[in-house]
């Protein structure tokens, strides 16, 4: 068996249930593009976009024949939406890295407008109703947080890719349905890196908005005479 044969096929028991290691794979690769968007890197969006490939199989657990049963098309297709907009992300952030210095970070952090979150709040709505019936008729399990999941999905990473802060509270509130979806549907190894997603994003949440501060308050210039000290 070749090592592309063994990535396909290999497995590993976890509870007594059999687990791909291609999932704990695609996981590891999706943990590491997020410690590389903490620190606004851009190798975030093409290691991000491996997990995406890998993970993309594993949700299709019937289509694949993996020993998962149930198959998650909103967990699937998300992978897919996930590969396109990294590829936005790729793009913008080499963009600014381009334009400025290189060796500053390839975004700086920032909170949403007012207008933005109405438009984020509106597009988890309208995504998560329009991936409900969707899903339920295409068989998905779990159809309805397995929408939100997509849909907030797919909000999280366009807002990583704009540089809002508030992609990290998104993400946290992916991980909230997400974990209890995919212990019930046996996927245990993202179920558990679900866990450590949500740590690491109330962590990421605390260090951009830090950023967003030091970066949007001016730097007070230093006096030069007595008379600046004492005015």
């Amino acid at each position: 068996m070749g090592p592309l044969g063994w990535l396909l096929d290999a497995q590993v028991h976890v509870a007594g249930s059999p687990v791909l290691v291609r999932e704990i794979v695609g996981n590891v690769f999706g943990l590491a593009s997020a410690l590389f968007g903490l620190r606004r890197l851009v190798w975030a969006w093409p290691v991000g976009m491996i997990g995406n490939a890998l993970l993309f199989t594993v949700f299709l657990g019937g289509v694949f024949a993996t020993p998962q049963a149930h198959d998650l098309y909103g967990q699937a297709g998300r992978q897919v939406f996930f590969f396109a907009v990294s590829v936005y992300g790729w793009w913008r952030w080499s963009r600014n890295r381009h334009a400025g210095d290189g060796d500053q970070p390839a975004v700086n952090p920032r909170w949403a407008t007012g207008r933005e979150r109405l438009g984020l709040l509106a597009a988890a709505a309208l995504g998560t109703a329009a991936g409900y019936p969707l899903l339920a008729a295409l068989g998905s399990w779990g159809p309805l947080p397995d929408a939100w999941i997509l849909t907030g999905s797919l909000l999280a990473t366009y807002g990583m890719a704009r540089g809002w802060v508030e992609f990290w509270v998104i993400w946290i509130a992916v991980d909230a349905v997400g974990v209890p979806l995919l212990l019930r549907g046996g996927f245990y190894p993202s179920a558990a890196m679900y866990l450590v997603y949500g740590a690491f994003c109330v962590w990421g949440l605390v260090a951009w908005w830090r950023t967003s501060r030091r970066i949007s308050t001016p730097a007070q210039p230093i006096p030069s005479t007595y008379s600046e000290v004492v005015a």
